[in-house]
Order: structure tokens, then C-alpha cells, then sequence
């Protein structure tokens, strides 16, 4: 019987995996699981400077710049993978963004449409970029991160309708390729301390007011998500598909029970 773990430095060693929203955040941290698991790994970001001919490679990974919203960078990036490594294993949809608070009568039509470009189409942009690859190895892995706003409503209108169409789009994926060797499964982040999330706990007592309603009773972390995605990409996950992980600490079950805790508790 091996002794590898899911998280053996070799578990993931010959596979290559895209991520996309990859320069921070969770999207880094996951990618650094997926490195440490043995992977190669290619990260995705709009973010990243314009490259010549050949993508910049530090600290073992591969970095691209993409706009996962317009189906001509998604195809470059797609045709530069084929070309460097001739296979995608894992595919990582963390690209996203959100909207300003604004009440659903009056939500801007064009703000809803930018989100759900990046968020949602674009996952099905990049799976349809890599897909291929998969089909020809006959097995592959994607993980889509979702939100708990996908379960609960927000203010932010567009951001948890993108999320929660995730989900769905992650469902169709399992049926539709599960047959073809390809699992598709999701993360729903609860509350996670990245750099974009700071500006919320500059705002005196947030923190104490969040983490007092969190049964876990912290604020997440990235490297709670990019373990999960870990999970997904590896073998230990092998017959799990259409599945969604909710990682909040228990937030969304203690809805009615935080109506009547002290928050000082």
C-alpha cells in the first residue's frame, strides 16, 4: 500500500495545471499547493505585463497574461500551453470579479454584464480553450471556485447570480464530460483575508464583528481554499464529481444561532 498522501511532493509530478486569477490571493495560493503537489503549473491573470514571445517562468511556474473575458486571449493562452507542454490535467477557474453594492432595481445593466463575462463565461471559455487536451489524455480535473453567495444572497447583486451559475455550469460539466475521463467539481468561499478584502477590516471593530459570527471563529485564509483545490486536482479525489465544497468556517449554518449569541462570546 503507497504511502503518498494527497499532498505528496510527487502526487501531481508530470501534470500540468492552468490557474487562472493567479497572481494573488487565493488564486497564488493555490497555485503553490499545486506546485508543492509536483505540478507544473501555468498561472493565468490579467494583471500579469504584455510578454513578447515566450511567457515569464519563476519560482517553478509559468506565467501568462489573460483575459479570460475575451475568447482570443483564452485561445492564445490555450495554444501556448499545447505548444510548451502538450497536455492540460487540471484546470482552475479562480478568475473573478465583483460589482459595487447597488440595489437590484437600479443595477447597471453593463456592470451586470462585465461580471458575468469574467466570472462565468469565462470559466466556460478557458474549459472549451483546454478541454481538448483532456479528452485526448480521456481524464482531467476542474474546479470551479464559487462563492457562498451563490447560496446567500448579497449586495452585490451580479457577483453571487455569476457564482451561482458556477455551480450549475460545474454540474453540467461532470455529466456532460464525466463520461470522457473529466471531473468537474467547486470551492464556495465563505469570508477570506486576501489583499482585496482588506479595505473591509481598515473599518474599526469588522473583524471582531466577522470572525464573532464565524463558528470557527477566524476569518479564512487563502491556503484554506488551495487546499481544497488540491483535493480536487489529485487522485484522492477520483470518484467525486459535481460536487461543491462550502470552506466558511460554518457561517452559513449559524444564521439563526447568531441571532441570539452575544457577539462578545
Amino acid at each position: 500500500m503507497s504511502s503518498m498522501t494527497v499532498f505528496d511532493g510527487a502526487s501531481l509530478r508530470g501534470r500540468v495545471a492552468v490557474v487562472t486569477g493567479a497572481s494573488r490571493g487565493i488564486g497564488l495560493s493555490i497555485c503553490e499547493h499545486l506546485r508543492a503537489m509536483g505540478a507544473q503549473v501555468v498561472q493565468l491573470d490579467v494583471l500579469f505585463p504584455e510578454e513578447s514571445e515566450v511567457p515569464v517562468e519563476a519560482n517553478g511556474m509559468l506565467a501568462m497574461r489573460c483575459d479570460v473575458a475575451d475568447p482570443a486571449s483564452v485561445a492564445l493562452m490555450a495554444s501556448r500551453v499545447r505548444t510548451a507542454f502538450g497536455r492540460c490535467d487540471v484546470l482552475v477557474n479562480n478568475a473573478g470579479i465583483t460589482a459595487s453594492p447597488a440595489a437590484l432595481e437600479d443595477f447597471p445593466i453593463d456592470e451586470w454584464d462585465r461580471v458575468f463575462r469574467v466570472n462565468l463565461r469565462g470559466a466556460l471559455l478557458c474549459a472549451q480553450a483546454l478541454v481538448p487536451m483532456m479528452f485526448e489524455a480521456q481524464a482531467g480535473s476542474i474546479v470551479n471556485v464559487a462563492s457562498i453567495s451563490a447560496r446567500s444572497p448579497t449586495r452585490a447583486v451580479a457577483y453571487g447570480a455569476t457564482k451561482a451559475g458556477l455551480r450549475a455550469l460545474t454540474q453540467q460539466m461532470a455529466v456532460e464530460w464525466g463520461p470522457r475521463g473529466i471531473r468537474a467539481n467547486s470551492v464556495s468561499p465563505g469570508m477570506i483575508r486576501t489583499p482585496l478584502s482588506e479595505v473591509h477590516y481598515s473599518q474599526e471593530g469588522m473583524l471582531e464583528s466577522r470572525v464573532s459570527k464565524i463558528p470557527a471563529r477566524r476569518i479564512g485564509r487563502p491556503e484554506d481554499i488551495g487546499g481544497i483545490v488540491a483535493f480536487f486536482a489529485s487522485d484522492a479525489s477520483s470518484y467525486i464529481n459535481g460536487e461543491d465544497i462550502v470552506a466558511d468556517g460554518g457561517f452559513l449554518k449559524a444564521s439563526l444561532n447568531n441571532l441570539y449569541n452575544n457577539p462578545a462570546q
